[in-house]
């Protein structure tokens, strides 16, 4: 794919909206567009939002009910953003659960560009597994491989969650010319594991992310929740559930993190990143030009046993 960037201001707003999901889809629906048109009164002019924002994280069990919160895309979550995305003239990255046919369904992002729209989605590639995150009983693996939009903002690479402790994704992506890697995300600690485990997985989340922005020469930005939400039918039990931990970020080419949100809180945050960054990056540390693509070829295999 040959995806040129439209000629641009070097420094660009970037919005991320950090929020709390409550039982309620429409109240959650409408939390995020009052934070999107608050983003962009800041001056953001791309603004993403966290990973499944419609509803509380449901993957934590297996059961059939949360499939009622699924829904087409486009549908009506993108019809209300695309009327925002055009009155306020940006660029919005929606997390959705899709309802693709009967019994088919993905965990997709949206990108709507203003007033040119809908213009596409990414289905989420990997897809976990583990307790409290059954996702794989809710998601059919993404079909639609990685992916990068032209915007009237730049070049934009949409992954999910899960994608983003996978450099092969964000290579990938950003082969593509991606100036940005969005990463909507639903991930916290089980509460049991905080006070033991917490800060080496947050720690290794975020260092894994800081890792593709310099290996790829781009933009990172990752769009967590926040809040405590229990596990369904455990809700008594403040040791069942998850506690998302927030702390959304923005991490430039050399890896640093240029804004970081709060852990417990609500938040929006308008970052701005020079994109011609990009090029000063990938000139000083030429990862690009001195690929050995001729010797990678095992990647394709699941594993290599070695005799």
């Amino acid at each position: 794919m040959d995806v040129k960037s439209p000629t641009l201001p070097e420094e660009l707003r970037v919005g991320l909206v950090q929020m709390r999901c409550a039982a309620d889809a429409e109240a959650n629906l409408n939390k995020a567009l009052a934070r999107t048109r608050e983003a962009a009164r800041q001056g953001a002019r791309v603004v993403c939002l966290p990973e499944l924002f419609r509803s509380r994280y449901f993957c934590q069990t297996e059961d059939y009910a949360p499939f009622a919160l699924a829904e087409p895309v486009p549908g009506p979550t993108t019809e209300a953003f695309e009327a925002l995305a055009a009155e306020l003239d940006i660029v919005v990255i929606a997390s959705l659960f899709e309802r693709r046919a009967a019994g088919l369904y993905h965990n997709t992002t949206a990108v709507i560009d203003g007033r040119a729209g809908y213009l596409g989605k990414y289905r989420k590639m990997h897809i976990p597994d583990d307790p409290r995150y059954y996702e794989k009983f809710y998601f059919a693996p993404g079909d639609l491989g990685f992916k990068v939009f032209a915007t009237t903002q730049g070049i934009l690479g949409v992954l999910i969650c899960w994608d983003q402790w996978y450099p092969e994704a964000a290579r990938l992506t950003a082969l593509q010319g991606a100036e940005i890697l969005f990463y909507p995300t639903a991930i916290g600690w089980h509460p049991e594991e905080r006070e033991a485990l917490g800060t080496r997985q947050h720690e290794a989340w975020e260092v894994a992310q800081r890792a593709h922005a310099i290996a790829n020469g781009c933009y990172v930005v990752a769009v967590n929740r926040t809040g405590f939400e229990p596990t369904p039918g455990a809700e008594a039990d403040t040791e069942a559930g998850i506690a998302f931990w927030g702390q959304s970020f923005v991490a430039a080419p050399d890896g640093v993190v240029l804004a970081r949100a709060p852990v417990e809180e609500e938040a929006v945050l308008v970052v701005p990143v020079d994109l011609a960054q990009l090029d000063v990056a990938r000139t000083g540390w030429p990862f690009l030009r001195d690929r050995r693509i001729d010797a990678y070829a095992d990647l394709n295999k699941r594993y290599i046993d070695v005799e």
